[in-house]
């Protein structure tokens, strides 16, 4: 699939749909730059945390984020996360910073800041970028819009598979998973919702390869 033509590709969904899988497998086939949107969600809420920053402080998060500088750096196995030139990858990946994001996420001030810088990195197209709000603000005429969701129940299961967890982690992570669905999808400032134009997949019982054979045929049909 090469064609001189660059997309850019909105992927949404919420967290445990696959959404990240599916976008590094179809950025190597593709040959294009894979930016996650959470990550810049997740360096933002470390530096909130180890500045002492209340997650409720808008304001103050603000400021933090101008005086931010966050990068990602595409690999051949996944962004690595810069935070004001420190590599933080494996840190923005824990629980506690996770959740933290979830929740600094929901100020609209942090998401006008955070869908400019977005938006900058994924001008050129050649991108896939996802996040939850992708398709509907940041690239509202993206080419390709994908909203990935799949039943709460099996999205959970996946979290707990990926991370390994049993008993009482288990049980925390999944409601933590469920509290951040419900503050992602009524949020004021752009809820996760399916862009009215995008091609909404439940993955609940597709495998991998299944969703992806799917993308790949929007994706075709636009190069072609």
């Amino acid at each position: 699939m090469t064609n001189p033509k660059k997309l850019i590709i909105a992927i949404d969904g919420p967290a445990g749909a696959g959404k990240s899988t599916i976008a590094s497998r179809l950025a190597r086939k593709l040959n294009y730059a894979n930016l996650e949107s959470g990550a810049m969600y997740r360096a933002l809420a470390l530096k909130a945390i180890l500045s002492d920053i209340s997650f409720r402080d808008e304001p103050a998060l603000t400021k933090l984020a101008q005086n931010s500088r966050i990068q990602l750096e595409p690999t051949s196995t996944g962004n690595r996360v810069l935070l004001d030139g420190q590599d933080v990858t494996a840190r923005v990946r824990e629980t506690d910073v996770t959740e933290a994001a979830s929740r600094v996420s929901v100020h609209p001030k942090v998401r006008e800041w955070m869908v400019a810088r977005q938006q900058e990195m994924g001008a050129g197209g050649g991108v896939i970028m996802e996040g939850r709000d992708i398709g509907t603000k940041v690239f509202p005429n993206a080419e390709v819009k994908i909203f990935l969701d799949a039943d709460p129940v099996v999205r959970e299961q996946r979290r707990l598979r990926q991370q390994d967890l049993k008993g009482r982690l288990a049980d925390l992570t999944a409601a933590e998973l469920r509290m951040r669905d419900q503050r992602d999808r009524t949020r004021a400032t752009s809820p996760l919702v399916a862009a009215p134009d995008a091609l909404v997949l439940d993955s609940s019982k597709m495998s991998e390869d299944e969703v992806l054979q799917r993308v790949e045929e929007v994706v075709r049909r636009k190069l072609e």
